[in-house]
């Protein structure tokens, strides 16, 4: 049974072996050196060394092939002979009109050759059924006891096999004398080089994991044009005995021919009888042959084929020919009408006398029994591959290959383990079921295609390191024509032996087990993909492989008797193992080489995409193989690639050219071969052949020197036939020549016998020189007669052996370690006697103690060659030993003078040579030298020395010769550095503490380490930081001290120095509280006047702009600040960093710039004046339009004109004023006719540049500056600033107080209180409706309105979200003006002061007071309104957004706990703080909005002046207002605000 797919077990892995890479230099040298181990494996895998890459030759873009296409259950041989099995009984049927379909039984396909064989096996179907023992049957085919299905495979066998084997036993059949296939000779010759296609069918796409076999699986029904393409189908016509399964039907072509077939049925065709001339009729089709040829006839006969016996009896009056149409098996010709006639053969059979007998004559063609079995018994054609129709580049290849693995496994092709690969290859192997088609690029010729390998030729110029691969031995392109290689000696380029072959690999694609031609070496080597599995088999087993496979398969071996050198042919290795052959396996990587042995059956598959090389070499040891590979080929009668002795008399004919293994090897093999050939032409002389001639076998081609009897290749000799010259015989065959006479047959022979003793001669010669020379080299080197020799003899020796091409033997390389020992004797020698002449200037290092000295003399002595060097060193060995004896003297008589000692010293130092003595002189000179340093360093006269020279002399003293005085000086040296460096750690703690420790403690800890004398590096720094804590101790002191506050600049200054000192200093803390008191108090004013992401500074906007009069550079100089390059106001009014510092130095600037900004916004507006309106239609962009901040000139409609520098911006550019403020209109409020006073004034980004705080908010942190020691810039700019409002108010009230000016506002109070009398009797909110009930109380009112047209009420429209905009825009047209008629006396005083006051950050009440009274005395600015209504609308609509945000925000607020609004507390709140926090509370949470949505919410602008979003503010300031509101009092001064606002003023947490 076949194997499943874990069953397979891997055999156990071939030997690895990893060269070094002297062992890689020589590739034949190291494969003959592990041949003993790996030949036991037949294979073996060789990994070079990691950086030996050759780099890939092949020309990828030309590289194209055509690959071989394999089905894998056909490679298996057992598989095979089921698949053949299947064949043959499919045909059986087929020709009997039925096609086979094979059952399934316990959901698996039923094998049908196993059961036909198991049957077999158990006696018969007879005995089966007999002795009841289907169950055994059933058990053997391991299915499951207990399931009836023993009964089931009886009803299978009797349907389908046993009347395939009834006709297989001729049970059926009559006893005849002839048989079709009788005429064939018995041992027919079988060529194996023309194979025919087993297969005729394209190879299926790779759609599919793979694909069952045609019989497992439903056909499509073959049309009638399938059928005459086809001449196997033609076959198939053919209705017969037999079950009667599904018949072979015919499908027409057209839906004519089906609709003609529905209509009617036709009957099959019979069979036509011509009739010849002279009555003789004979009936077409008599053998199988003709049958085929006359088909088309048969296909066309119309008449019934139930009359064909009537008809034919009709037609044939010859008695004759009547009588022969008797039963075949009865011999009686009664009862005609049934009598069958077959059309293969024209016997005649009774339907009752067939077994099994027929119900009824069939329709169609019929083939009597014999026919059919002789159509069955045909033999098979021989098993080979086909050729794939499409030609495939590299890279076409891989990507089918990869494509079909991926597909297959489902996983990326570089995850599939090797283990499930291959055991889904022997799963899909040992399949009849699934019918897997692969490909493989097999036996691609390099020489054709190019070597992946370098190669050195004229096409291509290679690179250095190409050049070097190309010359590799281990190149495959090499390697055959190595020197030690046999193969070098054959001329012709033998592809796929001598020239390597490629192989292009996808996974499945696999080579059959198989040996190499002549069982010679393979080498293979894998340039790149995924790896190659191989399995082998060692030399050894090669019979006992052989035995295996043809007992299990006996059928294959059959039909084709050299099946395993056709490489056609797998079988499981666990089948082979579990029959006693050994089998290894390896998985070959990129880069690794695989060697197969002679006679090593190997086979294998590849994992995946791949490209390998492989070539065959043969090295001496194989010389006896190849001889017996040439009988063994003799036996089969196969081909030979090359004659064996043509090879062996080549190489003889050059002996000097051999290599001396090799010599002695094709020695042995001639010696042998010339011992055979006188045997022969002995034999030959015997039959009484006398006649010769020499023939130029060599010359020959192949074809015309081969023996017609074994197909080997002639060479010595061969016998010939005058009368037959078509042919000729090797000598082991004289008597299968011809028939001719023994006269007419000749010897053609090559050499003469006395020709070849004379080369074998000669090969002697050359293997024994070997020997005459070692004997030399053994007397020279084992002074066997007591002379030595020369150094010259010897190296004549090494010559003699390098130019005789020697083996590089035992004794070969005694002479090379001999030679290289004395050459390095005498160079030693040289370099000891020329160390003297140089003295003291020799390298050191290099010196010989007295040992080695002695030890050199006895090498030299005892080297077998004479050296004159040996006097030398003698010599030298006699002045070192009198060296050694004074200096003995010198050391016991202690205390020798240093200067002696130092003689001594330079001496012996002069010898070249190490003396004992000497070493103890040098140490006794250091100890002195020692001492003398020690005494030194530690003399108070002498510079204290640091801690590294301390340790030095320690650690120097340690290598000094011991002594008293020595000891006593370490140890002083060790308390020494042992205190210093206690008071070194000392030091460093207070360096590095985080606790900093005040100076008294830092200048104890220094006065007292002033008495160690040894430089201390950190008692040094800790002095360096005590007097820079003292001088900054004096830099406070003299800043605190001063006339007056300090810098804030000084003090940060001051507090980054005390930082950095390591001295706990208590004026720090005092210093650093300052400056952080000035950077709140800096922070609080930023934040009340800076907005949020101002490109401004505090200084600059509390600062004059001074070039305010300059359009130009006022707004580059805006763009440069949101760019981030710009110069600050302070630079621009002259301001440097040390005039900062000078108080007076800012108020003088801050007067000036005050004068140039008043100037220069009077130039700028006169300038933005004359510029085009941008609301005119017709405006056309010209140099002088205005330029809005974004960069673009505003046009048309959403245009607003700055109230102070007159230049005009895009509405949606910048922060609008809302026309009613952020509260809606109520029953107490002015009513919406009251125009002036509605919010119009815009005034441009550029022109406000703050948030404009109200002049209370400023006088507290004026109080707040006062309390600080410290000095900004910032404060005094601020007080110019709270100065320079202060003198505008005042001039302000006055203007306001005067009696013009106080009419003019008594009239527009009037007029509000009027409206908003009028508005409160409704209590609909609205104003009626009947315009002449109040006509007449209301003059001035109805004067508002054009055509005394009634208005609704706008407070119950403001009810609703958006009702007062609606309101407004309704109200627009109805608007009149002006309200107030202004003297130009009046009015040219107050726009000078609106313009002052609008150049003031600060918000006064004044300014809008002021505003109104401007406003009503001139016509509504309609255009503007329109405009702010439009911004505003588009404003909410975000607004509603944010807000909706907002909400959900305080929600979430609440859910995580956060507190609710505390209502005691809100109570105890003062109640401006109280009114306030909403409002700031939802301006930080719009910001943080605005910072989670990425800045997505539209900003909401700042109030503007006289804005409703500050009137807390104003109703704060009444109070001041109303004790300044007599004009005849002076103004106060700052002082006096200062005082009177500070009671009034909130705490620094509410602020």
């Amino acid at each position: 049974m076949e194997l499943g797919s874990d069953d397979f077990l891997p055999p156990p892995e071939c030997p690895v072996f990893e060269p070094s890479w002297a062992e890689f230099r020589d590739p034949l040298g190291y494969i003959a050196k592990i041949r003993p181990i790996a030949e036991k494996s037949g294979i073996c895998k060789i990994r070079p060394p990691a950086d030996w890459q050759p780099p890939f030759a092949v020309e990828v873009d030309n590289f194209r092939f055509t690959p071989r296409i394999q089905r894998l259950n056909e490679l298996e041989a057992q598989t095979r002979v089921k698949l053949n099995y299947l064949d043959q009984i499919a045909k059986f049927w087929e020709i009997q009109g039925s096609s086979l379909k094979i059952p399934n039984v316990e959901r698996r396909i039923l094998d049908l050759y196993s059961l036909s064989k198991i049957v077999v096996e158990e006696g018969g179907y007879e005995t089966i059924c007999k002795d009841r023992r289907w169950a055994r049957v059933a058990q053997r085919l391991n299915y499951p006891p207990g399931k009836n299905i023993g009964s089931l495979l009886r009803s299978h066998y009797e349907r389908i096999v046993y009347p395939y084997e009834m006709y297989q036993s001729g049970a059926n059949l009559v006893q005849c004398n002839t048989r079709p296939f009788d005429n064939e000779e018995k041992d027919k010759e079988y060529k194996p080089h023309s194979i025919p296609l087993r297969q005729s069918v394209q190879p299926s796409k790779f759609n599919s994991y793979g694909r069952r076999a045609k019989r497992l699986q439903p056909d499509p029904e073959p049309t009638e044009e399938d059928i005459e393409k086809n001449p196997e189908l033609k076959k198939l016509q053919i209705y017969g005995a037999g079950p009667k399964m599904m018949g072979l039907g015919l499908m027409a072509k057209d839906k004519t021919l089906r609709k003609k077939d529905k209509e009617g049925l036709e009957c099959p065709p019979t069979v036509v009888v011509k009739e010849e001339l002279g009555g003789d009729v004979k009936t077409e089709s008599a053998s199988p042959k003709t049958f085929l040829e006359g088909k088309e006839e048969l296909s066309h006969s119309p008449e019934p084929c139930t009359k064909m016996t009537m008809r034919l009896r009709r037609n044939h009056s010859n008695a004759q020919f009547i009588e022969s149409y008797v039963c075949r098996m009865c011999s009686r010709g009664d009862e005609d009408d049934k009598l069958l006639l077959c059309d293969g053969c024209d016997d005649n059979y009774h339907i009752f006398c067939l077994l099994p007998p027929l119900p009824e004559i069939p329709k169609g063609v019929w083939r009597c029994p014999k026919c059919v079995m002789a159509e069955c018994k045909r033999p098979p054609e021989a098993f080979g591959f086909e050729q794939a129709t499409r030609e495939y580049t590299l890279q076409s290849f891989g990507e089918m290959a990869d494509s079909f693995k991926a597909d297959y496994f489902n996983m990326p092709v570089h995850m599939v383990p090797t283990e499930l690969v291959e055991k889904e290859f022997w799963r899909l192997v040992n399949s009849i079921e699934e019918d897997v088609t692969v490909e493989y690029g097999a036996d691609i010729h390099s020489k054709e295609f190019g070597s992946g390998f370098p190669v050195s030729d004229s096409k291509r110029h290679l690179t250095p390191e190409e050049e070097e691969y190309a010359k590799s031995g281990w190149n495959l392109n090499v390697m055959p024509v190595l020197e030690q290689s046999v193969l070098c000696h054959i001329n012709a380029d033998i592809s796929g032996m001598k020239v390597p072959w490629l192989y292009v690999g996808m996974v499945f694609s696999a080579f059959c087990w198989h040996i190499e031609d002549h069982w010679s070496y393979s080498i293979n080597y894998l340039h790149w993909g995924e790896p190659k599995t191989w399995y082998g088999v060692p030399s050894l087993a090669a019979e006992h492989l052989e035995e295996v496979m043809k007992k299990l398969t006996p059928e294959l071996f059959d039909s084709q008797p050299d099946l395993l050198h056709q490489l056609v042919t797998l079988m499981n290795p666990n089948t082979l193992m579990s029959h006693g052959v050994p089998v290894v396996r390896t998985n070959q990587c990129a880069g690794e080489f695989v060697i197969t042995f002679p006679r090593a059956y190997h086979s294998g598959f590849n994992q995946g995409y791949n490209f390998a090389e492989a070539v065959n070499f043969c090295t001496a040891d194989w010389l006896p193989a190849g001889r017996q590979c040439i009988e063994h080929y003799r036996r089969l009668r196969r081909y030979c690639v090359f004659s064996h002795e043509e090879l062996i008399c080549k190489m003889a004919a050059c002996p000097e050219k051999l290599d001396l293994n090799l010599a002695a090897a094709v020695h042995k093999e001639m010696f042998i071969m010339v011992q055979e050939e006188r045997r022969l032409r002995k034999a030959l002389l015997e039959k009484g052949i006398t006649e010769a001639e020499r023939e130029a076998f060599e010359l020959l081609p192949d074809d015309e020197r081969q023996c017609i009897k074994c197909k080997t290749t002639c060479f010595l000799s061969a016998l010939a036939c005058y009368d037959c010259p078509d042919g000729l015989v090797c000598l082991s065959h004289i008597n299968d020549l011809c028939k001719c006479s023994s006269s007419r047959q000749y010897l053609r022979y090559r050499y003469t016998l006395d020709e070849l003793p004379a080369m074998l001669h000669k090969l002697k010669v050359r293997a024994e020189s070997f020997d005459t020379w070692a004997n030399k080299v053994r007397v020279a080197l084992e002074v066997e007669d007591g002379r030595k020799r020369s150094l010259e003899e010897l190296r004549a020796l090494e010559s003699e052996a390098r130019e005789r091409r020697f083996p590089n033997s035992e004794l070969l390389q005694r002479l090379k370690n001999c030679l290289s020992e004395a050459e390095a004797c005498v160079s030693r020698a040289l370099g000891l006697v020329s160390g003297q002449e140089a003295g003291p200037d020799r390298v050191a290092g290099l010196q010989m103690t007295l040992a080695e000295l002695r030890a050199f003399l006895g090498q030299m002595n005892n080297l077998p060659c004479a050296m004159h060097q040996i006097g030398d060193v003698k010599g030298i060995l006699e002045q070192v030993e009198a060296y050694q004896s004074e200096a003995r003297e010198a050391l016991v008589s202690q205390p020798s003078s240093p200067g002696l000692l130092q003689t001594l010293l330079e001496r012996g130092q002069q010898l070249g040579v190490e003396v004992p003595e000497a070493q103890q002189l040098q140490r006794q000179v250091e100890q002195a030298r020692w001492l003398d340093e020690v005494k030194r360093t530690l003399a108070p006269s002498a510079r204290r020395g640091t801690l590294a020279i301390m340790r030095g002399l320690l650690v120097a003293g340690a290598s000094v010769a011991p002594s008293p005085a020595v000891d006593k000086a370490q140890a002083e040296l060790q308390e020494l550095l042992t205190i210093a460096e206690r008071w070194e750690e000392k030091a460093h703690l207070c360096l590095e503490a985080r606790q900093k420790h005040p100076p008294a403690t830092l200048e104890a800890i220094i006065h007292e380490a002033e008495n160690i004398p040894v430089h201390l590096p950190n008692i040094q720094s800790l002095k360096e930081a005590l007097a820079k804590a003292r001088a900054w101790i004096a830099d406070v002191d003299e800043i605190q001290n001063g006339d007056h506050y300090p810098c804030l600049d000084d003090l940060e200054g001051l507090v980054a120095v005390g930082r950095d000192l390591p001295v706990g200093l208590e004026e720090l803390r005092q210093l650093e509280l300052q400056v952080l008191t000035a950077h709140s108090w800096r922070e609080k004013a930023s934040k009340t006047f800076l907005k949020k992401n101002s490109c401004y500074t505090l200084l600059e906007v509390l600062c004059p702009c001074a070039d305010a009069g300059s359009d130009s550079t006022k707004r580059s100089r805006w763009m440069e600040k949101e760019l981030g390059l710009y110069k600050s106001d302070t630079e621009l009014l002259g301001l440097s960093a040390q005039d900062l510092r000078d108080p007076g130095s800012v108020i003088v600037a801050f007067k000036e710039g005050e004068q140039k900004e008043k100037e220069g916004i009077l130039q700028l507006r006169r300038t933005n004046s004359a510029k085009p309106s941008p609301l005119a239609s017709l405006t056309t962009p010209s140099s002088t339009a205005s330029i809005c901040v974004c960069g673009q000139v505003p046009a048309g409609v959403g245009a607003l004109q700055c109230d102070l520098c007159q230049d005009w911006f895009h509405g949606r550019c910048v922060t609008v004023p809302r026309l009613l403020g952020s509260q809606r209109p109520s029953l107490t409020s002015s009513p919406l006719l009251a125009w002036w006073e509605w919010d119009t004034k815009f005034l441009c980004p550029l022109c406000m540049r703050s948030r404009r705080p109200r002049l209370e908010t400023i006088l507290a942190l004026l109080v707040a500056l006062q309390r600080l020691p410290v000095r900004l810039p910032e404060g005094e700019a601020l007080q110019c600033l709270t100065e320079r409002a202060i003198s505008w108010q005042g001039r302000a009230r006055q203007v306001l107080a005067s009696e013009e000016v106080t009419a003019l506002l008594g009239r527009l109070a009037e007029l509000r209180q009027r409206l908003q009398a009028e508005s409160k009797p409704e209590e609909s909110l609205a104003y009626s409706s009947d315009a002449g009930e109040g006509a007449g109380n209301m003059p001035k009112v109805q004067g508002l309105l054009e055509n005394g047209d009634s208005v609704t009420s706008p407070e119950k429209v403001a009810t609703e979200e958006g009702s007062d905009l609606e309101l407004l825009s309704s109200l627009l047209p109805q608007l009149t003006g002006p309200v107030l008629e202004l003297p130009e006396a009046t009015r040219a005083p107050l726009e000078e002061l609106m313009m002052e006051g609008d150049l003031l950050e600060v918000t006064l009440d004044e300014n809008q007071s002021i505003w109104q009274l401007l406003q009503a005395g001139q016509p509504p600015d309609l255009e503007r309104v329109h405009t702010l209504l439009e911004l505003e609308k588009a404003e909410r609509h975000g607004s509603r957004t944010r807000g909706r945000a907002l909400e959900r925000r305080r929600r979430r607020k609440v859910d995580r706990g956060g507190e609710a609004d505390d209502p005691a507390r809100d109570e105890l709140e003062p109640k401006r703080v109280r009114s306030s926090e909403p409002e700031a509370e939802e301006v930080q949470e719009e910001e943080e909005l605005e910072e989670e949505s990425g800045g997505e919410v539209p900003p909401v602008p700042f109030p503007t002046n006289g804005s409703p979003s500050t009137q807390e503010d104003q109703d704060g300031l009444e109070p001041v207002l109303e004790a300044g509101s007599d004009t005849s009092a002076p103004f106060s001064t700052l002082t006096s605000r200062l005082l009177m606002s500070c009671p009034q003023q909130p705490s620094r947490q509410q602020l």
